[in-house]
């Protein structure tokens, strides 16, 4: 049959090049890559580095690595661009230096070893988290609170505030410089974790005072992260429960990665407790990895979602437009969505 008598389907079908798998692979073996950087980070290969870059013989030592791991590891780490090589000597790309060695404060990797630790075992679990609806982190489908038993270990609670102040770092800094901070007097933090944010911002803007509210358990490492910035006179620790106590009054409430934990009505009834916290004129800064509302876009926003089907009884992720909505119904009479960094935006209401 010549292209002329070919029927218009066929000829279009032939003249289109089939769609390459290559999407589908990488993403179904993500996997392979995720872990090799999170044993990197757990063996501390970009703290060791850090230090000074080191040959394949020297770094296998230092790190305890076999001989037949050693060569493909690091080189694996060269190939996705963690590490780089030159003349068979390793050492860390500037994003690694910078983010991976745990002697900088500007360390992020405590968010990767969680995720080592405890969140790559439980997303072996998601296939029925999607079908029953029910957590599977420690505690279980039973669980009635994921943050309990952490909350009762005090070494498992400094690993898990100090991965949050990780992940949270970047945000922490452009709310520090975005917000119109020149306009309030004092702000108040809904579980804090470290401090993070009330230190970042108390940094930029020397003419602010700040309460960091959490439970008392909470108390002592984000009071000893407070002082280890020189902040312990104007950045003050309130302990208490955003359930059963109301919140601090202050000029401006932030809670950072904190409403993603709940459900729908512990949302609503958490931004209630801002709005009945703030005074008039007062703001309401919430972030998350906030989805686009058309649901296209934020990949990570939407997969942190799952991450709280995965670790909560009934936590989501949520899009700005679904957030605004909850504030005006709290009595907020202006709110707006703004870009931080990344995947995380932040939902502001002005009382």
């Amino acid at each position: 049959m010549s292209a002329s008598t070919m029927p218009a389907s066929a000829a279009h079908t032939a003249s289109v090049s089939a769609p390459s798998p290559d999407h589908i692979l990488q993403t179904g073996l993500a996997f392979l890559a995720s872990k090799t950087l999170l044993s990197a980070v757990e063996m501390e290969v970009f703290t060791e580095l850090a230090k000074s870059p080191e040959d394949l013989e020297t770094l296998s030592g230092r790190l305890g690595l076999h001989p037949r791991s050693a060569h493909d590891f690091l080189d694996a780490l060269v190939s996705l661009g963690f590490l780089e090589r030159h003349e068979g000597v390793y050492f860390n790309t500037p994003a690694s230096d910078l983010y991976l060695d745990k002697r900088k404060p500007s360390y992020i990797g405590g968010i990767l070893e969680m995720a080592n630790r405890r969140l790559y075992f439980h997303w072996n679990k998601l296939t029925t988290a999607l079908r029953t609806g029910q957590p599977q982190s420690e505690g279980g489908p039973g669980a009635t609170n994921a943050f309990a038993a952490l909350y009762a270990d005090p070494d498992r609670l400094k690993n898990f505030l100090g991965a949050m102040t990780g992940v949270s770092r970047g945000a922490n800094m452009a709310i520090a410089s975005k917000f119109p901070w020149n306009k309030y007097r004092t702000a108040a933090d809904a579980g804090p974790a470290q401090g993070d944010l009330l230190v970042q911002v108390a940094l930029r803007n020397q003419h602010l005072s700040c309460i960091g509210f959490d439970l008392p358990e909470v108390g002592p490492i984000f009071e000893e992260y407070v002082a280890g910035h020189g902040l312990t006179e104007r950045i003050l620790f309130r302990g208490g429960s955003f359930f059963t106590d109301p919140l601090p009054r202050a000029d401006v409430i932030m809670m950072g990665h904190i409403l993603h934990d709940w459900n729908l009505d512990e949302k609503r009834m958490l931004i209630r407790k801002a709005y009945e916290a703030l005074p008039e004129g007062g703001a309401f800064l919430a972030y998350d990895a906030v989805i686009d509302d058309d649901r296209r876009k934020n990949s990570f926003g939407l997969l942190m979602s799952l991450n709280m089907l995965v670790e909560t009884r009934g936590g989501f992720d949520y899009t700005g437009a679904q957030c605004m909505a909850w504030m005006q119904d709290a009595g907020f009479r202006q709110t707006r969505v703004e870009h931080l960094v990344g995947p995380d935006s932040m939902v502001i209401g002005i009382k």
